[in-house]
């Protein structure tokens, strides 16, 4: 699979089949995070792998009431260490590394906006001193949701300054 029919290809799954995902597969995808690039090669931050079903259980409540949540084969949680200056957007380089290569290998992922990052914190152990900025699902979807219509090109970028639409 190419790259860019990796990301035509890209959806947000919501419904999983409950396939466990093999330690070599998962590991395949964690490794996609870990060549993501990151500020001055820090890679200043974690990635909680939850695949514990009673965890998984216990974060729903934390991620806006979300059952899908409970459901995934794993839950990515993102953890930045404060202080680090570009951490958060490092984070989101890995995680859209890993949502990538899941779809090569046959597994959909989902972002988690609403999420309690404290409640996933005090439920994970994570330091107070670490933020929890960014969380994403794992698994085998039960069927891949239509594309949704995106924007033109014309209506996002602009050239060379504010007003001048990118061709």
């Amino acid at each position: 699979m190419d790259v860019i029919d990796a990301i035509e290809s890209r959806r947000s799954i919501r419904k999983y089949d409950g396939r466990a995902v093999t330690a070599e597969v998962l590991a395949q995808v964690l490794e996609a995070a870990r060549l993501a690039p990151s500020a001055n090669n820090r890679q200043d931050w974690r990635i909680v792998v939850v695949t514990d079903r009673k965890t998984l259980e216990s974060l729903v409540p934390v991620s806006g009431g979300q059952r899908f949540v409970g459901e995934c084969y794993a839950y990515l949680v993102g953890v930045a260490e404060s202080g680090g200056t570009m951490s958060t957007v490092d984070l989101a380089i890995a995680l859209d590394h890993v949502s990538l290569r899941a779809v090569e290998l046959g597994l959909g992922t989902c972002w988690i906006g609403d999420f309690d990052p404290n409640g996933v914190r005090q439920v994970l152990g994570i330091p107070d001193d670490h933020e929890v900025p960014i969380c994403m699902t794992l698994g085998y979807p039960t069927s891949s949701p239509s594309s949704r219509k995106r924007k033109p090109l014309g209506e996002l970028f602009m050239s060379n300054g504010w007003g001048s639409h990118w061709q």
